[in-house]
């Protein structure tokens, strides 16, 4: 399975393009490079169960659960 966040839904991109270098001569292909999320893992106590789990969560989705509680968090995203 593909490294990506339950909650948010992130996960790698793939970026590339032209620098303005590049723009100006003709035949200079840059290519693409594969960017991650910042995924971290992180063990979470759900105290309405009595229950810990360890989730990969990207740094956005763990200040989510931080503001909006763990258990409804994870029960949005269906996890619970």
């Amino acid at each position: 399975m593909a490294k990506a966040c339950p909650i948010t839904k992130k996960s790698s991109q793939l970026s590339g393009g032209y620098s303005n270098r590049t723009r100006a001569t003709q035949f200079n292909p840059t290519g693409t490079k594969r960017k991650y999320a910042n995924l971290q893992k992180k063990r979470v106590y759900i105290p309405e169960l009595k229950k810990t789990m360890t989730l990969t969560l990207s740094a956005r989705g763990i200040k989510t659960i931080q503001k909006n509680g763990a258990f409804a968090t994870l029960k949005k995203a269906k996890l619970i």
